[in-house]
């Protein structure tokens, strides 16, 4: 079984804290400098620090997505599965989605160097 260091977990709830208080600056400084982040609202993905700001603004003008860490699970591979509840609200509030999904991180000297959504373990 791969262990999780707990400055991992720490870093990653850190990224979900700033990104659920809409603080892009504090999220871009857990990310390495070429981070890969999926553009999962629209598909693809983006690369580096000033296209995850520019996603993330355009993703936050037309939904209202929340996500809070639930578990954290390691893989062979050295990366982290979180398994989140995300909530996605449209600009009136009405919920879009309240489901449980998988975000899988890769970490790079202690920075987040790519994430894509991924499945949940099974039960």
């Amino acid at each position: 079984m791969t262990s999780l260091a707990p400055s991992d977990t720490d870093l990653l709830r850190a990224a979900y804290a700033a990104f659920n208080g809409r603080d892009i600056a504090a999220a871009l400084a857990l990310m390495a400098p070429d981070v890969a982040w999926p553009r999962a609202f629209k598909g693809g993905f983006v690369r580096g620090p000033e296209e995850v700001r520019a996603y993330w603004t355009e993703q936050w003008s037309e939904i209202d997505p929340r996500v809070e860490p639930l578990a954290f699970h390691p893989d062979a591979q050295g990366r982290i599965l979180v398994e989140v509840h995300q909530v996605v609200r449209d600009r009136t509030g009405q919920v879009l989605a309240d489901e449980r999904v998988g975000h899988c991180f890769t970490l790079a000297q202690g920075l987040i160097a790519r994430m894509e959504v991924c499945p949940l373990p099974s039960a």
